[in-house]
């Protein structure tokens, strides 16, 4: 694996860890990060053994989000190139599901970047928000795009516009998360649910069903239908939809021969 400047990253049992790292700057996206990220998650995105990922942050923060250290030239001075999409590969466009184990404080981009993957737990007593209205900028990464699909439009509205901070229990009130759990038993929790679709869940039928429900947000009710029938027909053509239940009724865990890949894409 690669040596990042601003990451950690280690692999498990299929299960590859990402760790923002920049300790003396909270893990401010800065310094290069973004690049580094969207390398990191291209890298394990592509690579078969990898099932799931988990991204989370060095102690005790998760992101600070953007990095202040130019001053009031951080967001008045943007550079060639600038675009407020944070990643050039946002966790939703992989194929395997990404978990985001927001260990601490995550600001502004840390959290739009947190919205971006497919499952989230929160440490209940970090602050959270997306602020950047309180910059003199706007949400970035999306986050007009998620956030309604999210928690609606009021909540978003709420979110958005006040760029109030508030804790990891009113996150999940909100429908940022899926837990809100002590600082310490976050990243843990996330490597468990990790471990648990590594090891029991059909690599192909996973990587169909993100890509459906990422896509639903778009289409029809009528189109879904269509979509879930056409991923049945082309999973089912496959030995895995034998093997779940070969496995099932001989009480062993599967056998999974299929890639983490939609058969329909």
């Amino acid at each position: 694996m690669p040596q990042y400047r601003t990451l950690l990253t280690a692999v498990d049992g299929g299960v590859a860890t990402i760790t923002l790292h920049r300790p003396g700057r909270r893990n401010a996206f800065g310094d290069g990060m973004g690049g580094e990220l969207a390398d990191a998650l291209t890298r394990f995105g592509t690579d078969d053994d990898i099932r799931v990922i988990v991204l989370t942050g060095t102690p005790p923060a998760f992101c600070a989000g953007a990095d202040l250290a130019a001053g009031d030239q951080t967001f008045s001075a943007p550079g060639a190139g600038f675009s407020a999409a944070g990643l050039a590969v946002p966790a939703w466009t992989l194929s395997k599901p990404v978990i985001a184990a927001v260990n601490g404080h995550a600001i502004g981009l840390g959290l739009t970047l947190a919205l971006q993957c497919d499952i989230r737990f929160f440490a209940a007593d970090a602050r959270y928000g997306v602020v950047q209205v309180r910059r003199g900028v706007v949400g970035d990464a999306y986050s007009h795009w998620v956030l309604p699909r999210l928690v609606g439009i009021a909540n978003a509205a709420e979110i958005l516009l006040t760029g109030a901070t508030f804790d990891g229990h009113r996150a999940v009130a909100l429908g940022l998360g899926s837990r809100a759990l002590p600082a310490g038993e976050v990243l843990p929790a996330a490597w468990e649910v990790a471990a648990d679709i590594a090891a029991n869940t059909a690599p192909m039928s996973v990587a169909a069903s993100k890509r459906l429900l990422w896509d639903s947000f778009d289409l029809t009710r009528e189109q879904v239908g269509e979509r879930e029938t056409e991923i049945h027909l082309a999973l089912m053509g496959h030995d895995d939809a034998a093997e779940g239940v070969r496995a099932q009724v001989a009480g062993r865990s599967p056998r999974w021969t299929g890639a983490p890949v939609d058969p329909t894409r």
